[in-house]
């Protein structure tokens, strides 16, 4: 189950009907004791992982083009403590999925060039688009929250996945607001007596754009917010913090309308990457008046996800996965027909801010494909030594995710957990041990699709040595699309 990390084999280390089964959709909901086990879960691991992503990828037997269309299905693995493991999933009763259901067709287009059956005429003048509340979920102020960037989130009973209603944060957000689907937790939030906070964001495009930045307190009260005027289109799906900035990449992209109001194209369709263009680096204080803003030119092609973002001394530190191009489907195509092998990869990069001179400078951390990193959270926005991250099986070949890499920034060193040939990894969660004091003494959970069964596997890695066989296997008695992001919490719900 381990991979060396010097593999120099030319051939692919999956197969397109395999990486194609684990995009298939998921309509049934389940409730049931995990039972099919191999190893043996710690015993002091107990809370529950929850996961979000598009969880249909077709609409009444339409297929979707792009799977970010896809209507948000959460899942909840729940750890007792003493061994047992619960599952369940359920899909986020959004206003647009129940009206689709009930209705037996589709109603909505799709953000990323799904279209309503019926040719441009039946897509002409309609921009609504439906809240799929796909992307995160996230356990806070005593509250379950479905995200999707450009809505409002969709509050969940954490216990059942029932939807009860959409958030407004006590009227924070009114209809049609919406609040980023990449919130961050700061482990010492210097002006809440070192207690954590929930910091996100919110961005209006236009020829410039608003940016605001919320700050909530542990029990969901928001204890500070500001808004920032920036110049150009925005398109930013995620940020990063430090201790008293945070950290926004603003893509070198342009954006025309006019091919979705005329239902040629999905709106996500009409953003453009400027490929000669810089992007710029938006560094926002955290401290009150907020007025102090540094904004900075710096190539680095396009962003979707952030490492991390630290501070030491007169310096920032950016640690980014950043692609040469933004990679679209061109209209009339699918996701299906994907050729890896002309898609450009992420790859981890560092960009260094020097606050005296506003000069921003890179380097290349790791050039393995990658996607979907994450850390110890206590070492959010802070120096940190390991990250974690989904990799490819293959050190330089582009391909689905099929690994968990961690890397060790401070030696250098790597080591790879690879599922190859027949597994899918989704997004590693690091789960600190109980009273651990290293940076990587706690648990790595993996969510896997396994092609040879069509199921789903949660891994459980030991993340001091993750290249080791796994702790434990939970085989599902189903499978879980492809997902996008989720998170730990040391609530136990059943």
């Amino acid at each position: 189950m381990t991979s060396t990390l010097d593999k120099s084999a030319l051939s692919p280390s999956f197969s397109r009907e395999d990486w194609l089964k684990g995009y298939q959709s998921q309509p049934n909901e389940y409730n049931y004791w995990i039972e099919d086990i191999e190893g043996e879960i710690p015993s002091n691991l107990r809370g529950t992982l929850f996961r979000n992503g598009p969880g249909l990828l077709d609409i009444q037997g339409i297929p979707l083009n792009h799977p970010f269309d896809g209507d948000g299905m959460v899942s909840a693995i729940s750890f007792t403590g003493n061994g047992k493991v619960h599952f369940q999933n359920r899909f986020v009763r959004t206003e647009g999925y129940v009206a689709e259901q009930n209705s037996g067709k589709m109603l909505y287009r799709g953000v990323f060039g799904t279209q309503k059956p019926g040719g441009w005429l039946n897509n002409l003048f309609d921009v609504k688009v439906k809240n799929i509340a796909n992307t995160n979920v996230i356990y806070w102020g005593n509250k379950l929250l479905a995200l999707w960037e450009a809505a409002r989130p969709y509050r969940l009973n954490p216990a059942t996945l029932e939807t009860e209603e959409i958030e407004s944060f006590a009227g924070l957000l009114e209809e049609g607001d919406s609040i980023s689907a990449h919130p961050w937790v700061d482990p010492c939030a210097p002006w809440d007596q070192s207690k954590p906070c929930l910091v996100n964001f919110s961005v209006k495009p236009g020829i410039s754009s608003k940016i605001t930045i919320y700050e909530f307190d542990t029990s969901g009260k928001l204890c500070c917010q500001h808004s920032h005027s920036v110049p150009g289109f925005s398109f930013m799906h995620d940020f990063a913090i430090t201790s008293n900035y945070c950290l926004f990449l603003q893509n070198s992209v342009t954006f025309n309308p006019l091919p979705f109001i005329l239902g040629l194209r999905g709106a996500g369709e009409c953003v453009h990457f400027a490929e000669n263009a810089l992007s710029k680096l938006i560094i926002v204080s955290r401290k009150p008046p907020y007025d102090q803003i540094i904004i900075s030119d710096v190539d680095a092609g396009f962003v979707f996800h952030h490492a991390n973002a630290f501070e030491v001394g007169n310096h920032l530190y950016l640690d980014s996965i950043c692609y040469p191009t933004l990679t679209q489907i061109r209209p009339g195509e699918s996701y299906q027909d994907t050729d890896f092998s002309q898609v450009a990869p992420g790859q981890l990069w560092r960009f260094t801010v020097n606050l005296s001179d506003k000069i921003v400078e890179k380097q290349l951390i790791e050039p393995r494909p990658c996607e979907f990193p994450t850390l110890h959270p206590d070492k959010v926005g802070r120096p940190y030594r390991y990250l974690y991250i989904g990799a490819t099986d293959h050190s330089r070949q582009n391909a689905p995710l099929q690994a968990i890499l961690k890397l060790d920034l401070e030696t250098g060193d790597r080591f790879l957990h690879s599922f190859a040939p027949r597994g899918f990894a989704g997004e590693p969660v690091f789960v600190p041990k109980p009273d651990a004091h290293a940076e990587d003494d706690g648990w790595l959970l993996v969510l896997k699709y396994d092609a040879q069964y069509h199921r789903s596997d949660l891994v459980i890695l030991d993340a001091k040595q993750i290249e080791e066989s796994p702790i434990a296997v939970l085989h599902l008695k189903n499978h879980i699309p492809y997902g996008l992001h989720g998170n730990w919490t040391e609530n136990c719900f059943i």
